[in-house]
């Protein structure tokens, strides 16, 4: 660097209603130095001491929110536009007020603090528990510490959680990731390419360290140590999406390295999943509660643009009421006490209220729950049929048939078949896990080559009365369908005896030595697991299933394209599903029993 690393600690306890210190040095077990932001309460001290809530991350923790979203900022709860909001954070005004301690810590190699940017990673997990213990030992803090945060931010909290370090009392990830295969990096083994193309180069590699030119776009301070030229700036980082599409199985290293267990968590949890997350902020929460080995645990369902429910004023109640009860001992609500809090809050997608609409949305009824997946779910099938319905009666084929369509795919009408309900007779309510069930194979098309492989794209849609599609709010606003769920034939071979695995939930452990060959004209009988959902089916409304070679509508920015893991040369053909006696295709749904309906 231009400038040695040294201390650049400044304080303020006069600009703002508490104090803030920026960017205060902690000093690495393995030499590394990450510097955060410390907001606390004026009267914070050895003697009056306080709990901690702690993020770590790489998008700047002096980047206001302001300027890294300014349409979302403009539409989020005013009472969190203060001068150090921040994206996907804690808001410091709200929480110093309300008697808590914030660190917003800048990951290694990200704002100012100096080394190797290497985002979900080791590094990140274990850098981010010496925080948290660092954060539990000063001398303003009662020595427990909280973790909340929104999408990484609530991602690295599984994985901290996992390690269980000193002073962690409790958490909430909120919309966060657990598996970053799984969730993030491969949905069904297959790459989600544009999303982490567009997160990197936007949120992660525009905050690196020594990153010249961020202080004259609005995008924080410049580095204080000075400036990097490209080739140390490309030396002092790993870059993840190259790596994401370089390595493809669950033994890689990158992924491999991330696998923490889960069920190693014993803090108190709150694990926040969005229903119309169902490319990146569902999957994960509903599966980290579930593993988790916590004593008081609990599952809330929300809905809405991933951004703005967090900052909600009955929602930031949930969250300190909860965080109150776990690092202040006050608690109101009953979470520390067994039973006195049900441990999943279900919200209910009940008619069609529009997409993007937050006070619509706000009107949607809740229930709560004892367990996931509940109980009393009476799994039903709804068979496919040659003719392009659905029903709930098995199909009389006698004879092997095929529906076809183009591969790979990139949603045109000849990439897709779908098969549709009739009008339901009665209102039905969908929650919990969804498997669809297929016989596939891949047929080589005239003109092209020899096809090894194919991807399969899957959708539930609901149907209002009148023919049109009902939306849900997807995570940035976009309208999308009920679920979604994806499958690489190749990486069909399922776990049956892993304890994660259940009828309707298919476990596939994705390693390298899972790979199963897929040879043309062969048939193929694949689960495929859709995400987690909730929907009632209103009388006289209908189900689509979509089956596709490639993304389709409501994937937003989360898509399957990349021409280096799906190239025409392995998927270019015929797609087909086979049916016929020994054939027979159908998904199960998680259907709750009449009298739970809202």
């Amino acid at each position: 660097m231009p400038n040695q690393i040294r201390d650049i600690r400044t304080v303020d306890t006069e600009s703002f209603p508490y104090i803030f210190e920026r960017d205060i040095s902690i000093n690495l077990r393995d030499g590394n130095v990450v510097r955060c932001n410390v907001y606390r309460p004026k009267d914070s001290g050895p003697q009056t001491r306080y709990p901690v809530l702690a993020t770590y991350g790489p998008y700047g923790k002096d980047v206001p929110y302001e300027d890294f979203n300014p349409s979302s900022y403009a539409e989020v709860n005013p009472k969190h536009k203060t001068a150090h909001s921040s994206w996907e954070t804690p808001t410091p005004e709200y929480w110093t007020a309300h008697g808590y301690i914030v660190v917003r810590a800048d990951e290694i190699g990200t704002g100012q603090s100096p080394g190797l940017l290497n985002t979900l990673s080791p590094q990140t997990v274990e850098s981010f528990c010496e925080v948290i213990e660092w954060a539990s030992e000063q001398e303003w803090s009662t020595g427990k510490v909280g973790l909340l945060g929104i999408s990484y931010y609530g991602a690295t909290q599984w994985y901290a959680a996992a390690r269980s370090p000193k002073g962690l009392a409790a958490a909430v990830p909120w919309e966060g990731f657990s598996d970053l295969y799984r969730d993030m990096g491969r949905h069904g083994g297959i790459l989600s390419n544009t999303f982490q193309s567009a997160w990197w180069k936007r949120q992660v590699a525009s905050n690196q360290y020594g990153l010249p030119g961020k202080a004259s776009r609005n995008w924080g301070p410049d580095t204080v140590e000075g400036d990097l030229g490209e080739d140390e700036l490309k030396a002092k980082r790993v870059e993840q999406p190259a790596l994401a599409s370089q390595y493809r199985y669950t033994d890689d290293d990158i992924f491999a390295s991330m696998d923490y267990k889960l069920e190693n968590i014993k803090i108190p949890i709150l694990s926040v999943a969005n229903w119309g997350g169902i490319l990146l902020h569902l999957r994960g929460n509903v599966q980290g509660f579930t593993r988790a080995g916590s004593e008081f645990k609990y599952l809330r369902f929300i809905v809405g643009r991933h951004d703005l429910p967090f900052y909600y004023d009955e929602e930031v109640e949930v969250q300190r009421s909860f965080l109150d009860a776990f690092l202040k001992g006050e608690d109101r609500h009953g979470w520390s006490q067994k039973g006195a809090v049900s441990p999943v809050d279900l919200l209910i997608r009940k008619g069609d209220v529009g997409h993007n609409n937050p006070e619509a949305e706000k009107t949607l009824p809740r229930r709560f729950e004892q367990e996931w997946p509940l109980t009393r779910t009476e799994y039903t099938k709804l068979f496919l049929q040659y003719d392009g319905e659905m029903l709930f009666k098995e199909p009389a084929d006698t004879n092997l048939l095929k529906k076809s369509y183009d591969a790979p795919g990139s949603g045109r009408p000849s990439d897709i078949i779908s098969f549709t309900t009739p009008p339901f007779g009665k209102e039905t309510e969908i929650t919990g896990h969804v498997v669809a069930h297929l016989n596939v194979s891949v047929s080589k098309s005239p003109d092209g080559p020899v096809p090894s492989d194919l991807d399969l794209f899957i959708s539930l849609r609901h149907v209002s009365a009148h023919g049109s599609e009902i939306l849900y709010t997807g995570t940035t606003g976009e309208g999308a369908p009920v679920t979604k769920g994806f499958l690489r034939v190749s990486m069909r071979k399922t776990n049956p005896d892993h304890p994660l695995n259940h009828h309707w939930f298919p476990y596939r452990e994705y390693r390298s030595v899972d790979v199963l060959p897929v040879v043309t004209d062969e048939i193929y009988s694949v689960d495929i697991e859709l995400w987690p959902t909730n929907v009632v089916v209103d009388a006289g409304n209908r189900l689509t299933l979509e089956v596709s070679s490639g993304d389709t509508a409501g994937t937003g920015m989360f898509n399957h394209n990349d021409p280096v893991d799906r190239p025409d040369s392995i998927f270019k053909g015929q797609n087909n599903i086979q049916f016929g006696p020994d054939h027979v295709n159908y998904i199960t749904l998680p259907i709750i029993p009449p009298s739970s309906t809202i």
